[in-house]
């Protein structure tokens, strides 16, 4: 069997750490949203004995370090597969690196729902979370996709209303910081402002949108700064966005437009100055099958 699928990627609504674990993680409050700038994942059953990974970008570990793979070692392993099945994966990026976009959490979820129909383990979502946690924090919200609160490490996942009639533009700038360095800079913080999170929440779970992304916000623009992001997000607001933020631990900033004309207009804007622009939509599911041959 041969499935494709679209691994989409993430944008952070909402932002702050409300705490540190015993084991040195962050405890994060954070509403995530799936969009549809995402990777294309092909997985095939092969008569190798071995998992395979290949990628059309040079840069891309195709060992055991990526996320795909560990994430397929981790279903076989959780289902009891023996070690000598062969799997190839085949990765397509979209997602740009270093943007805190989840990109490689999204390639793994699809890795795991591919593995999921192509063997007939027929999990549940919640199962597939439990295996995807094992390899990245942000793997669960990626299958779970959509609109959701996540807590803790990330790891619990809640799904919320559904966003929708909002348009995106997303810019990634050349410069990038390493989840590492961020998160050692959040924690170099002497004083932290948080956001308004029950509030928001509050607002995404009644359906009230408009004033719910009106508190959009990123504790880690706190933190530190990366070139380009007051360019980005004046150009923005002046247009017309009703929320301009960074996501994740950096250093892609979005945009959320009611309009789709003035979504295109500031993205005609950002193009001048930057190389990687998209325009996206909110997207209901995190991982989508294109396609299936058996």
């Amino acid at each position: 069997m041969k499935l494709t699928l679209k691994a989409n990627s993430k944008i952070n609504l909402l932002l702050d750490i409300t705490g540190i674990k015993k084991n040195g993680y962050h405890k994060l409050f954070t509403i995530m949203q799936s969009i549809s700038l995402g990777d294309i994942i092909t997985v095939e059953k092969t008569d190798g004995e071995e998992i395979t990974v290949s990628c059309d970008t040079e840069g891309v570990p195709t060992d055991k370090r990526n996320i795909v793979y560990k994430c397929a070692e981790k279903f076989f392993d959780y289902a009891g597969i023996k070690k000598n099945t062969g799997i190839h994966i085949h990765i397509e990026k979209h997602t740009p690196f270093c943007a805190g976009m989840g990109g490689g959490s999204a390639d793994g979820a699809a890795v795991l729902v591919a593995l999921n129909k192509i063997f007939n383990t027929n999990y549940p979502e919640k199962v597939l979370c439990r295996i995807g946690v094992k390899v990245g924090a942000d793997i669960p919200f990626c299958i779970v996709g959509g609109t959701a609160l996540a807590l803790d490490t990330g790891a619990i996942v809640a799904p919320l209303p559904d966003l929708e009639g909002y348009h995106i533009v997303v810019v990634k700038p050349n410069d990038g910081i390493s989840t590492k360095e961020a998160y050692d800079a959040v924690d170099s913080l002497e004083y932290m402002k948080h956001p308004k999170n029950e509030q928001m929440l509050e607002y995404f779970a009644d359906c009230d949108f408009p004033n719910g992304l009106k508190l959009c916000s990123n504790v880690f623009e706190q933190a530190f700064d990366i070139n380009g992001r007051v360019d980005i997000k004046d150009i923005m607001n002046k247009n017309g966005a009703v929320a301009s933020c960074m996501t994740g631990s950096g250093s892609a900033v979005y945009g959320i437009f009611k309009e789709k004309e003035n979504a295109e207009a500031s993205a005609k804007l950002l193009e001048k100055q930057f190389e990687n622009v998209y325009i996206c939509t909110p997207e209901k599911n995190g991982v989508e099958i294109i396609s299936q041959k058996n």
